[in-house]
């Protein structure tokens, strides 16, 4: 191993792998290893310019325990920014040390001594190349040790049951109601962040942590040390980014269904919650109110003045939110256009077709800035022009037919390279442009390392309306959290449901209503069958031809689901003040809204454990109800005095209590300061 001192970096180089580590933020490295001449210079999530760092950095020599029982000595070296270090043996094998603690070392076995406590005759190495046969990519490979007393938090949102990944296997991959952000944060006290696009997998198991990337030019990641959760993510969002200023007026209800069909649907629901003294703050128009896909303007059928319905809703105090799609149907006026100027995604064999519903489609190629040049044009036209406020930008993984990213290929990559991605680049398709008339607010359903930074609303997808997918979902919020997305929501009561009359889905709305409430973004969706209702047209194209869900006002459940309701509409009016307070706090540290107990009580051990109940910034201790006919349950209270919101009763914290939590109530306690 041949060590350089670069001043700023520490550069080790070893069997044609040239391996970089350098000084990136507050008690942070980022370090970066490649087998090809030089590194590409992408900077992918780490888009903030780190202040100025002085790094500690020594080239020495080490004891080194060989075969015979002698002893050599070996080249080694060590790189130091603020509180965390890293040492670098002859071998290449890093250690990460906070205030001289050995919190993560990669895995090696391959030989014996100092660097393994495992077989030498495994020959597994810490980073390992395979080069792809043909091209100039390597699928690669990093290993770390495990650590039994670890946890995980993080990695974006994943639809399973587990809050803590210790033992999880994640798909890096963008799919629908799937969103890959690769930050990990451990109970250890360090914050890990995979700063690579690439299609993937992360292992977190009990005899090792794997990283793996299909196909990259170099290894890249970043990791950061502190004291606890809190300081781990404002030291992440440091260097990628944080939310911007979120706006008052859309801090409240937002409504939304599958799907408004004409422009007066629209502004019969608006008009009816104004006459109920209900004010939503947004109204979302979804899909196919277009032609055919990729046409991105309404169908004048059905939409005849959409500036004159605009202009309504503005004067009642709403904002209007408008789903736009990237994927370009051959029917369409933009297919030809957008095909012979290559702004579509490439398909490496066979047609050119990368989404198969309701129409034969391709999809917007975003990471080509000419491609994002002409959708942002269209739509400005047919939308922003007419007063459209913002843009649902929906299937932003985007949405393949098929998830076979090998088949795909963008402007300067290979999906595999790059495809997680592809959401982040589809928000500045409208982020960059619409930044500088004020505050930016779109809604996708996905998010890559960094997207906090573009106005990025991002939902959980379409999940099932069932209570095991509610309890899914908050653990998904609140992982999504912990890697830097605080703006974030669910479709309330879930987006699939077979049959809006039944009993049981009602008392899940409810349920899921209340945790919303006490969630960043507060909002009506859902697809409520059943699929009864007739379509306006008889064409398969157009407007009026795909079927509609099920009315979703909060007056659409019954008298005394509404009553719930407007009780909870209350509450998150009466909020406002303190959640503009919690929006702030993530433009200001990256703070999520939603907030795992342990953030708040790092030194409570018990915090570590719980995912049934969460914070809602500082103050609210929520407690959502998971199960059907449950009407009481257990909460943990942490150190301090807590009083129960239903009756003003004040408990002491360090107990476990049990609490009433009849359907129009789910439990909720405030902190006493």
């Amino acid at each position: 191993m041949i060590f350089e001192n670069k001043g700023q970096a520490l550069i080790a180089c070893r069997g044609g792998e040239t391996l970089r580590i350098e000084a990136w933020g507050r008690d942070a490295l980022r370090v970066r290893a490649t087998r090809l001449p030089d590194f590409t210079g992408r900077t992918w999530a780490l888009t903030e310019v780190p202040p100025e760092s002085r790094p500690e950095i020594r080239i020495y020599e080490e004891d080194f325990w060989v075969g015979d029982g002698s002893i050599e000595k070996v080249p080694a070296a060590s790189i130091q920014n603020g509180r965390l270090r890293a040492v670098v043996n002859f071998a290449g094998v890093i250690s990460f040390y906070r205030d001289e603690e050995l919190v993560l070392r990669e895995y090696y076995r391959c030989y014996g001594g100092t660097l393994s406590e495992g077989s030498r005759c495994l020959k597994y190495v810490n980073r390992e190349w395979k080069g792809i046969i043909g091209g100039s990519d390597f699928a690669l490979t990093v290993k770390f040790d495990a650590d039994d007393r670890e946890k995980f938090f993080g990695m974006g949102q994943y639809q399973q049951q587990h809050l803590n990944l210790k033992g999880a296997l994640l798909d890096l991959e963008q799919r629908n109601s799937q969103i890959s952000v690769p930050f990990v944060i451990s109970s250890l006290g360090y914050g890990f962040l995979w700063n690579n696009p690439a299609v993937g997998r992360a292992c977190f198991g009990a005899n090792l942590t794997e990283w793996t990337a299909r196909s990259t030019k170099e290894m890249d990641y970043w990791i950061t040390a502190a004291d606890n959760p809190k300081e781990i993510l404002r030291n992440y969002t440091d260097v990628t980014g944080r939310a911007p200023a979120f706006p008052e007026d859309r801090m409240g209800l937002w409504q939304c269904k599958l799907r408004y069909r004409t422009q007066e649907e629209v502004l019969e629901v608006a008009r009816r919650y104004q006459k109920e003294g209900i004010h939503i703050d947004q109204i979302v128009i979804d899909f196919f109110h277009w032609p055919v896909q990729g046409d991105w303007k309404f169908d004048t059928t059905y939409w005849p003045d959409p500036k004159a319905m605009v202009d309504e809703l503005h004067s009642m105090g709403i904002k209007v939110i408008v789903s736009v799609w990237p994927s370009v149907d051959r029917r369409s006026e933009n297919f030809g256009p957008m095909m012979e100027q290559g702004l579509l995604i490439r398909t490496e064999r066979g047609a050119a077709q990368t989404y198969d519903y309701q129409g034969d489609c391709v999809e917007i190629d975003v990471f080509n800035p000419k491609t994002r040049e002409y959708v942002w044009n269209v739509c400005k036209k047919n939308y922003y022009d007419l007063g459209i406020d913002g843009f649902w930008l929906d299937n932003s993984e985007p949405d393949f037919g098929v998830y076979d990213f090998d088949q795909y290929r963008y402007y300067d990559l290979p999906a595999l390279a790059c495809s997680n991605l592809y959401p982040q680049w589809y928000s500045r398709v409208f982020y960059d442009p619409m930044k500088e008339k004020g505050p930016v607010v779109n809604l996708l359903r996905c998010a890559w390392a960094g997207s906090q930074k573009y106005g990025n609303v991002v939902w959980s997808g379409d999940v099932p309306s069932t209570f095991c997918s509610f309890y899914e979902q908050v653990q998904a919020g609140l992982n999504m959290g912990l890697a830097g997305i605080p703006w974030w929501t669910t479709d309330i009561g879930g987006f699939m449901t077979d049959d809006v009359n039944d009993p049981d889905f009602q008392q899940l709305l409810i349920r899921w209503y209340q945790f919303a409430v006490y969630s960043a973004v507060f909002r009506m969706h859902g697809d409520r069958g059943p699929y009864n209702i007739p379509p306006l047209d008889t064409r398969d194209y157009g407007g009026g031809y795909l079927k509609t869900g099920h009315a979703n006002e909060l007056w659409s459940y019954g008298e005394e689901n509404y009553r719930i309701m407007k009780k909870y509409y209350r509450i998150r009016e009466e909020m406002h003040d303190y959640i503009k307070e919690l929006y702030e706090e993530a433009s200001h540290t990256g703070a999520p809204l939603i907030r795992t107990m342990f953030f708040e009580f790092p030194e409570d051990e018990i915090c570590w454990t719980l995912q049934d109940q969460y914070m809602f910034g500082s103050r609210y201790l929520a407690a959502p109800v998971f199960h059907k006919d449950e009407f009481e349950r257990e909460v943990y209270l942490p150190a301090g005095k807590w009083r129960l919101t239903s009756t003003g009763e004040v408990y002491e914290g360090g107990q476990r209590v049990r609490v009433q939590a009849p359907l129009d109530y789910m439990p909720v306690f405030e902190k006493c300061m």
